[in-house]
Parts: structure tokens; C-alpha cells; sequence
């Protein structure tokens, strides 16, 4: 969090974190042209510039689903949250890779003859209405575009300006961009490649985001189905449950019946009610927990006080609260939401557990 903008500063962690990523980026492009030299000889044998280009858009086109399964993996074990806390610096990485990759390519292809290398780009191929002849590299120049819009509002000053929900909603072209690259490489590379490891692998790589964003969707679905309401003059309970299945320092979240997630958190045997949603970039933050006494979310840290959903000084992000009762010994949440940063009332757990 911070309340103002200043260059960014690498954490210990930060640094560990983009240390182990480059390394690991630099021993993949290492050992892809190692191996492939290795196999591919004689008159076989492939130009340092080829292999190149494979190694760098190969290992864009890997980080690049590895960045869209964190977000639902993170959902299954909580293992992933530091990973995913810095996924922002896993996306810029991925853009000067495909960055890379992009400019060897119109280098390569299109650089040596007397037509502007970027005109040549454009113009040169217009076979729209074939599959085997589509001008497949012009895919890959518009997802270039979306990569290079995320990474260059990555950081908080578009995220504060632009609105969280305006930057959220840029930030998921990502997977408008995925769909135009894994267009890309099967009208590219997999024309050519008549071998079965570059489909396979495709195939596997779309299936694995696919069913792991389906799972954690259909995860979430029947979560939000399973909260049942009730109405007591005029007004909508949500039934959470007793006090002891909300872990300490934890929440449990349920869906009220306009669809909003409400994060429900226990602390110093004391019960209250956030939305789940943060301010910052929309994380969830009943999967965070409670640190230091304030609700912290998992994403990014940013933190709010339980009592009222305001954040501690001097920071001043808000947001909204709920009231909470317990009745018959469970505890319920109302379904209104009231304005970000109104106080109120935590429960007891302990004493209204007593009195059942």
C-alpha cells in the first residue's frame, strides 16, 4: 500500500522472487537451443535466428499460461498466494520476452528487403480466407499490443487513476490476448511443425487453463448457492453458520442474493463483516486473513479494519461493512450492504454461543 507514488522498491522477497523467474527464463532459452542443435543437424540443422525465435516465443507462450492458471490455483491451495502477489512482475517479464521475440521476427522476415520492415508486415501477406496461408504474425503483433497496455499500466498510479474497476477490466484482455497467440502459433509454428509435440503441448496448455478456470468457477458457484436466506421484517438474513466453523483470523464467505460476496471474519472471538472485494484491484479478501488486526487481502497486503472496513492510517481506502447478529447460536449477515467504511458492531462469539 502507499499513499503516494514513488519508483518501485524491491522487497527481499521481490528481488528473490524475479531473481529465481530470470534465471529460470534464462536456463529454459539456454537449454532450448542446446537441446535443439542437438537434435537437429546436417542439412537438418536450424539457424541460430530460428531457434532463437522459438526459444523466446515458446517460453513467452508458456510464462503466459502459467500467469492464467496462478489466479485459479491460488483458489485451491493457498500455497500459490505468493506467486500470485507477484504476477504483475511475472506479466511485464512476459512482455519483453514476446517484446523480443516480435522485433527478431519483423528483423528476420521482413528487415532485409527495400519496404519499411513494418509496411512489409502489413502488407505483405493478405490471405485472409486461408487457413494455411492466414497472415498469422499480424495476430501476434495485436496480442503484442494488449501485453504491452498491461505491462505499461501495471503499476498502482493507472490502477488509482483509471478506477479499480476500469483497470480490472483492461487487465482481463489478457485472455483476449491469449486467445489471439494460441491463434497464433496454430496458424504459425504447428503448420510447419510435423512432429506431435508442439500440438500436444498446445492442446494440453489450453485444457489445463480452461478446466482449471472452470473448476474454481463451478467451485465458486455452488459456494455462492449454498447460502441460504431468510426474511425478518422486510429485511434479508444470510445464514453463515455457528461461530465455530469460521476459522480464527479467518473468514467465510457467502453470496448475497444480488450476487455480492460478503467476507465474514472472526477475530479475538469477535464476528464482523466486509465485502469481499477488495479496493485495490478487486482480490478476494475473505482468502486473506487477519494481521495485525486488520483484514489483509491476499493479493497484495492491502489491509482494512474489520470494525469499520477502513484502511489503518495514514492510508484512506474504504470498504463496504455489513451487520451481523447470531440467532439460535448461527450467525447471520445482512444482505444490504452499507456504505464503505461504516462502522459496526462485531458479535461475540463466545458469550452468544453460551447463551444456546
Amino acid at each position: 500500500m502507499s499513499v503516494g507514488y514513488a519508483a518501485i522498491q524491491w522487497s527481499k522477497p521481490k528481488r528473490r522472487y524475479d531473481l529465481i523467474v530470470g534465471l529460470a527464463i534464462i536456463a529454459y532459452i539456454g537449454t532450448f537451443m542446446l537441446v535443439s542443435k542437438m537434435l537437429w543437424t546436417g542439412a537438418s540443422a536450424i539457424s541460430d535466428e530460428v531457434l532463437i525465435l522459438r526459444a523466446l516465443g515458446s517460453c513467452g507462450f508458456i510464462l503466459l499460461h502459467i500467469i492464467l492458471c496462478i489466479g485459479p490455483l491460488a483458489r485451491f491451495d493457498p500455497r500459490w498466494l505468493p506467486v500470485l502477489f507477484n504476477r504483475r512482475h511475472l506479466g511485464v517479464m512476459t512482455f519483453f520476452i514476446a517484446l523480443a521475440h516480435g522485433v527478431i521476427a519483423i528483423g528476420y522476415y521482413h528487415g532485409f528487403g527495400t519496404i519499411n520492415p513494418l509496411v512489409s508486415l502489413l502488407t505483405s501477406n493478405t490471405e485472409f480466407a486461408s487457413v494455411q496461408a492466414f497472415p498469422y504474425q499480424l495476430l501476434g503483433v495485436v496480442a503484442l499490443i494488449v501485453l504491452f497496455l498491461l505491462a505499461a499500466t501495471s503499476h498502482d498510479f493507472w490502477n488509482k487513476n483509471l478506477s479499480a474497476a476500469t483497470w480490472k477490466r483492461l487487465h482481463m484482455s489478457v485472455y483476449g490476448a491469449y486467445v489471439l497467440l494460441v491463434a497464433h502459433v496454430a496458424l504459425g509454428a504447428l503448420q510447419n511443425d510435423r512432429g506431435l509435440l508442439g500440438p500436444i503441448a498446445t492442446v494440453l496448455g489450453v485444457c489445463t487453463v480452461g478446466v482449471l478456470h472452470l473448476l474454481a468457477a463451478w467451485r465458486e458457484r455452488n459456494r455462492d448457492l449454498s447460502s441460504p436466506t431468510s426474511s425478518v421484517a422486510g429485511e434479508e438474513w444470510i445464514d453463515v453458520g455457528t461461530p465455530a466453523e469460521i476459522p480464527d483470523d479467518r473468514a467465510r464467505t457467502v453470496c448475497a442474493p444480488g450476487g455480492e460476496r460478503i467476507a465474514i471474519f472472526k477475530h479475538n472471538g469477535r464476528i464482523s463483516a466486509v465485502t469481499n472485494v477488495c479496493a485495490h484491484q478487486g482480490g478476494p479478501l475473505g482468502e486473506g486473513a487477519i494481521i495485525d488486526g486488520c483484514i489483509t487481502c491476499p493479493w497484495h497486503g492491502w489491509q482494512y479494519k474489520p470494525q469499520d472496513g477502513c484502511a489503518p492510517p495514514p492510508f484512506q481506502e474504504k470498504v463496504a461493512t455489513y451487520r451481523v447478529r447470531i440467532s439460535a447460536g448461527r450467525v447471520q449477515v445482512n444482505a444490504r450492504a452499507l456504505p464503505p467504511g461504516t462502522p459496526t458492531d462485531p458479535v461475540s462469539a463466545r458469550s452468544e454461543a453460551a447463551n444456546v
